[in-house]
């Protein structure tokens, strides 16, 4: 059972011809660069106990273990698998301009938002599929559905996406509604603040945003207004990517953004990003401060 060390070895060159597209993969699934790692790292403990000569595709082989362990991690994203990797370690990443560009090649904060507004399943069918041309009768194994069952998923996820592509280009509007959260933010306006949330409204905070105190996730108006009440009187108004959203950073350094999906003059969405591989992708430009802060 299992690979000798010269066949490990092969194993280890092959993997790591499949590194960057694995992270392309994991990083928009899970929109954090620290857990897409994770990911990639559960993919090759998986690759070095298995029987390699068996698998007649490895770059499909590898895509669907990642893609596996990507929605196993999305839906209990609260808990983080600390597996030891039983001496195999994965090998050392080697620099590549290729793999480079894959990883630079980010996702908005604004399409992140909508990303994470979507369902485990819909967000697998959609990236997979639209972003790396994944046919739906492999992503059908995957979700344990039909490929017809897939397609649905894939299209409404692009429904969603494409709805707040196209409220995306009213900027100044979408600036207005979060300078107004902010004001009723800081002042303690409950209702202000329920005025200014979808119904529907979901908070969301990636995994070291956690670890500074915030939820994971808080849904609806009433429960994200309470969370807000009173409170963020240290952020401060910025464009992140061209759209207007919210920075805390203390002592001038961003320590965590808020951004922000608005359909319709309402918030739809809150994403707190604390990632410093993913706030150092982000394109930052502080606005003047719109209050007293203390």
């Amino acid at each position: 059972m299992g690979n000798g060390q010269g066949d490990l070895d092969l194993v280890a060159r092959q993997f790591e011809q499949q590194r960057g597209r694995l992270q392309a993969v994991a990083h928009r699934m899970l929109g954090s660069a620290v857990e897409a790692e994770d990911a990639v790292q559960e993919a090759w403990l998986r690759l070095s106990r298995s029987e390699t000569a068996e698998i007649d595709n490895l770059a499909a082989w590898l895509t669907t273990v990642v893609a596996r362990v990507c929605l196993n991690m999305l839906q209990s994203r609260s808990t983080r698998r600390e597996d030891p990797l039983d001496g195999h370690d994965a090998p050392d990443a080697v620099f590549d301009p290729e793999q480079e560009v894959l990883l630079g090649d980010s996702i908005g904060a604004a399409l992140l938002v909508v990303l994470d507004t979507l369902t485990p399943t819909e967000r697998l069918a959609f990236v997979l599929h639209d972003m790396f041309a994944v046919p739906f009768d492999d992503i059908a194994p995957i979700l344990g559905k039909t490929p017809a069952a897939a397609r649905q998923l894939a299209s409404r996820a692009r429904r969603r996406v494409r709805g707040v592509e196209e409220v995306s280009a009213d900027r100044d509007r979408q600036q207005q509604v979060v300078e107004a959260f902010l004001a009723a933010s800081r002042a303690g306006e409950f209702a202000a603040l329920l005025e200014l949330l979808d119904p529907d409204v979901v908070l969301r905070a990636d995994a070291m945003a956690i670890t500074v105190g915030a939820d994971s996730e808080v849904r609806g108006r009433d429960a994200v207004a309470k969370t807000f009440a009173g409170r963020a009187k240290a952020a401060q108004l910025a464009l992140i990517d061209g759209r207007a959203g919210l920075v805390w950073g203390p002592g001038g350094t961003p320590r965590v953004v808020f951004a922000f999906a608005v359909t319709a003059g309402r918030i739809t969405g809150i994403e707190l990003l604390a990632d410093p591989e993913m706030l150092a992708g982000l394109e930052l430009e502080l606005l003047p401060r719109t209050g007293k802060d203390s």
